[in-house]
């Protein structure tokens, strides 16, 4: 947590340095930052994931279409084979009963025939009770009425044995009038059974597996449809996509060529009036396009007239990087979101002249940023605001680092033992008192 704290405070800057303005990757948000396109990276980055949207629901679509075409032939099939089956919903139950009835015909109808002879045959339950019905309705009247309920119970006794005289007669005639019928259910059971198993549903599933597989076929010509909108939607997204990474693109373009002044002004300062510096911008392959548009950005620099231009880390010297490096740190200057810079050693490798100069430029910086410089450099030293000495000793067998601040009669003492090494001497300590002085009138 404290690391990425840090990351959002404070950077670290040094001739080796391999995350900031020396990591190619990091060029172009440089660049942005430098050109204020926030807003331009936020709409941009918010259209980027509107086409990949577009194009992951083509893609899923475009699938789904594939895997329904691979099965097209299989469903047409089925679905031709259920329409000439025509299955019923709960029909194997139907069957079942049926068969159960057909499957003892003749058990079934021999009782038929007994309970037919029972109720209407001569001397069936029928003809006994319509006597007996006649017999009381002949002295109905001698009994005051009392009788009419059982006279009524009788009536109705001998509806009920004739509707089931009715139901009897019927089913017996289903018996004998179709002797094949319990073939044909076998046959429709077995036939049921096996497309069910087909399909590996129970066969109470079937109309319902028609529907569904009927309704499939009918979703490819509507996925067809659905297809040619989806790519339209892709293809529209792709222009607006194109539009606006092509303005972020100029804008980029013409902020390469203000750094490139704005670096090339700082560099005659500290003695590399005969470098060059170009901010490349150049469009990637459209599988590589993202969040952030199309363009690679890098920095590429040249030491020498003619010598062709190179990336900032492979062409320029230890010193000349420093240099290279500072350069363009204040030319980013107003664009650097971060409140603090640590210059690790920056004046590496460089004196004099260029020093004074490479202190100079760090002196700006320091007007507009907190800046910590590590150094040894005098010339560098004398720019600073404020002076620590870091020493190192060994106290009880152990390597010790130790910082002090210094005031202004030691810092002058400390410059001057940078100028003239352990023996410090009165010409050093004037030449560090002309430093501070030349420093401070800046």
């Amino acid at each position: 947590t404290l690391r990425r704290l840090g990351d959002a405070l404070v950077e670290i800057q040094g001739q080796f340095d391999a995350h900031g303005l020396l990591h190619p990757s990091n060029h172009r948000q440089f660049l942005d930052d430098f050109a204020g396109h926030q807003d331009q990276l936020h709409r941009l980055a918010v259209i980027h994931q509107g086409w990949l949207d577009a194009r992951m629901a083509l893609d899923q679509a475009k699938q789904v279409r594939e895997e329904a075409r691979e099965q097209e032939s299989f469903m047409r099939d089925a679905v031709t084979e259920l329409e000439t089956l025509s299955p019923e919903v709960d029909e194997e139950a139907k069957l079942l009963d049926q068969r159960a009835i057909f499957a003892n015909a003749q058990q079934l109808t021999e009782a038929l025939n007994q309970a037919r002879e029972d109720i209407v045959g001569d001397a069936g339950a029928d003809l006994l009770i319509g006597s007996a019905q006649r017999c009381l309705e002949r002295i109905a009247e001698r009994a005051g009425g009392r009788l009419d309920p059982a006279i009524s119970a009788l009536e109705r006794a001998s509806i009920e044995l004739r509707d089931a005289e009715a139901i009897l007669l019927a089913l017996g005639e289903e018996i004998d009038a179709d002797p094949r019928r319990l073939e044909e259910i076998d046959d429709r059971l077995h036939a049921l059974r096996y497309v069910a198993r087909k399909h590996g549903v129970k066969t109470a599933d079937l109309p319902e597996l028609q529907k569904v597989l009927a309704a499939q076929l009918d979703s490819l010509d509507v996925g067809t449809v659905k297809l040619k909108g989806l790519t339209v939607a892709v293809e529209e997204a792709g222009e607006v996509f194109t539009t606006e990474a092509k303005k972020l693109s100029e804008s980029r373009t013409e902020a390469a060529r203000r750094l490139d002044l704005a670096v090339a002004a700082e560099l005659p300062e500290l003695r590399l009036e005969k470098a060059q510096f170009v901010t490349k911008v150049e469009q990637v392959e459209e599988v590589d396009w993202n969040a952030t548009g199309w363009d690679r950005v890098s920095f590429q620099v040249s030491t020498n007239p003619g010598a062709p231009l190179g990336a900032l880390n492979r062409i320029a010297s230890g010193g000349e990087l420093s240099r290279f490096l500072l350069a363009l740190r204040v030319a980013l200057t107003a664009a650097n979101p971060l409140p603090t810079l640590i210059f690790d050693e920056v004046d590496a490798g460089v004196g004099g002249a260029v020093a004074d100069a490479v202190g100079e430029r760090l002196q700006i910086l320091g007007t507009r940023l907190q800046v910590l410089v590590v150094t040894h450099s005098p010339q560098v030293a004398a720019r600073g605001d404020a002076h620590w000495r870091i020493a190192k000793s060994v106290v009880d067998k152990s390597a010790a680092t130790t910082a002090t601040e210094l005031n202004a009669g030691e810092r002058q003492e400390e410059i001057a033992r940078m100028l003239s090494g352990e023996v410090i001497t009165q010409e050093a300590r004037a030449a560090a008192a002309s430093l501070m002085r030349a420093a401070a009138e800046t």
